[in-house]
């Protein structure tokens, strides 16, 4: 006689499914006078199309293929741009991070790697955070001396009429191995005083454009601060040692914060252009 004492294979319970895992990876190259794409792997809810060059700049969109983020998914872009490429990342939609079959948090993680005399574009549609939703998102950065960087990153808390989501994020970037820029922000019901005066007091979307550029260290940019009617939102500009300058905003909506983070931001070089 065969006494069992626990699930058979057959009754088991199935491990729960904790959400997407997917990496997408692009990879620019300078062959020729323009820039090619050796890499352009897309996965999971990431699609990666080509777009139409500019002069020697390669363009990628990312095209979300399927909802995502949502709670439990790990999700991550990968983008490299070689020695002397120009590489320019956009999305075609925003992202809306929902709540999704787990509490567990979503991350989504960008690392972008940017060679000698190269420059990377990152600069996707907004991430629209949904109430109920869990998001922890990070940018980890590597730049040589001679790479150029424009990275631009905007949040809308909650859709119209709702309540925020929980986001966290994290922006680190090393320049020539050395910490350029190392920080973190949370918002949401999860994050003590992220509404106060002190935070983000009533506005709902929030956002910075970072800049390096190899020609600031001869030429920095000045403080620039935007201040109109308190209910329009705020936005500064201000330089960093690197040599880089940061464009933050706070705005009503997403639409007023991405006018102001382009009122603000250099217009000195092609790299501070819309």
């Amino acid at each position: 006689m065969t006494l069992t004492t626990g699930p058979t294979a057959e009754t088991a319970p199935h491990p729960p499914v904790l959400g997407v895992r997917a990496t997408a990876r692009i990879t620019a190259v300078s062959r020729g006078g323009t820039t090619v794409l050796p890499v352009l792997d897309g996965d999971g809810p990431f699609e990666l199309r080509r777009l139409r060059a500019r002069g020697a700049e390669a363009r990628v969109c990312v095209v979300g293929a399927m909802s995502a983020p949502l709670g439990g998914d790990r999700l991550r872009i990968e983008a490299t741009a070689r020695q002397g490429a120009e590489l320019h990342i956009t999305s075609a939609a925003a992202t809306l991070a929902l709540r999704g079959p787990t509490t567990a948090a979503a991350t989504y993680d960008v690392h972008l790697t940017v060679e000698e005399h190269a420059e990377l574009r990152w600069q996707p549609r907004p991430l629209i955070c949904a109430a109920g939703s869990n998001l922890r998102q990070t940018w980890t950065v590597d730049l040589a001396p001679t790479a150029r960087l424009v990275l631009r990153e905007e949040q809308v808390l909650g859709r119209t009429g709702e309540a925020s989501g929980q986001v966290t994020t994290r922006l680190t970037v090393r320049r020539g191995g050395q910490v350029l820029l190392d920080q973190e922000a949370a918002y949401g019901p999860d994050a003590p005083g992220w509404d106060s005066p002190a935070v983000l007091g009533g506005y709902r979307a929030t956002g910075q454009i970072l800049l390096v550029d190899p020609v600031f260290e001869e030429d920095p940019p000045d403080v620039h601060l935007l201040v109109g009617a308190p209910e329009d939102g705020q936005a500064v500009r201000f330089p960093l040692p690197g040599p880089a300058a940061l464009v933050t905003a706070v705005a009503r909506d997403g639409l007023r914060l991405r006018q102001l983070l382009n009122a603000v931001r250099s217009p000195r070089r092609r790299t501070g252009a819309a």
